[in-house]
């Protein structure tokens, strides 16, 4: 009796995990049926990278944060700036449909490398540099490790600075090993719209998302297997890489221009955008007042100054 249960229970195991497997597969097909690339790809060192370049002028690359993909900026940013500036928004490794350059987290060196290289072939002349939140982080790699290779840096509520806190639980279960081959799966398979709808409103928090983000976005490509993996690698070793990268940003000599919400609790303003406002030298901070994380959406115009000032500072203007 007892191995027939065991038998049984196996059996309903094994069930368990190829509905699962299948049901995962086929939200996945439908998420990149119904949010297909709306860019170009080209192959940088062996790597697929997928971006879209809109406009004439100057040249500004827009690098996104954790959890998104150039989506997040093609929804409104890219048509604001196209009349004046050749905007250059990227897919970061592992999310979008950039392929992964590291299965162990790719890290923010990795990620700027390979976008700079991107930008280099693709012909752009020494552009500005615009990351948010996770891309900010990646954009002061940039501008450490390629200093000759941009103009200008615009930091968007970036992560620049350690913290203290802990990661978070999801976090932990996500990048460890069995959390990725067991919990990332089931998610994909099985998480519910309203779920993803309230982690939406939680990044734009206080504000709320403007009308049609969400079905715009194409957060069902996020739940992705691989790119849930991708993220929550690059994610677990942010804190660590961001202890290492902080000592350096005072060889940052591009004019940087830094626009940070004082009501953001992802990337808090006192712990990351007001000291990096004195470890570059000539760095010039905005802060927003009542704005959460998401500035480029809840007060574009203030971003979009920010972009211009840099622009002139550095003489592209």
């Amino acid at each position: 009796m007892a191995l027939k249960g065991m038998g049984v229970a196996l059996g309903c195991a094994a069930a368990l995990v190829l509905t699962t497997a299948c049901t995962a597969s086929y939200r996945e097909t439908k998420a990149e049926e119904q949010f297909p690339p709306l860019g170009q790809f080209l192959t940088v060192n062996g790597t697929q990278v997928h971006y879209v370049t809109k406009g004439t002028g100057p040249d500004i690359v827009l690098i996104h944060g954790a959890s998104g993909n150039l989506r997040d900026f093609t929804f409104s940013l890219v048509d604001k700036l196209a009349d004046r500036y050749r905007v250059t928004a990227f897919d970061r490794p592992g999310l979008g449909y950039t392929e992964r350059v590291n299965p162990d987290g790719t890290t923010l060196i990795e990620q700027a490398t390979l976008l700079a290289d991107a930008s280099d072939q693709l012909g752009l002349q020494n552009p500005m540099v615009l990351g948010q939140s996770y891309g900010g982080a990646v954009a002061l790699a940039w501008a450490v490790e390629r200093p000759d290779s941009l103009s200008a840096l615009i930091l968007l509520a970036a992560a620049s600075n350690p913290w203290t806190s802990d990661l978070s639980l999801f976090y932990k279960i996500t990048s460890s090993d069995l959390g990725s081959a067991t919990v990332v799966p089931a998610l994909t398979a099985f998480v519910p719209n309203p779920v993803v709808d309230s982690a939406i409103e939680g990044v734009f928090a206080p504000q709320k998302e403007p009308e049609g983000y969400a079905e715009y976005i194409g957060a069902p490509l996020t739940l992705r297997r691989d790119t849930m993996r991708a993220n929550a690698m690059q994610r677990a070793n942010l804190l660590n890489e961001i202890k290492a990268l902080h000592t350096r940003y005072g060889t940052i000599t591009v004019p940087t221009e830094i626009v940070h919400g004082d009501a953001d609790t992802t990337v808090g303003l006192s712990i990351h955008s007001i000291p990096l406002s004195r470890q570059i030298k000539g760095a010039n901070l905005t802060v927003l007042e009542g704005i959460g994380h998401m500035p480029h959406h809840a007060t574009e115009p203030d971003v979009i100054a920010a972009i211009d000032r840099a622009a002139q500072r550095a003489g592209l203007r």
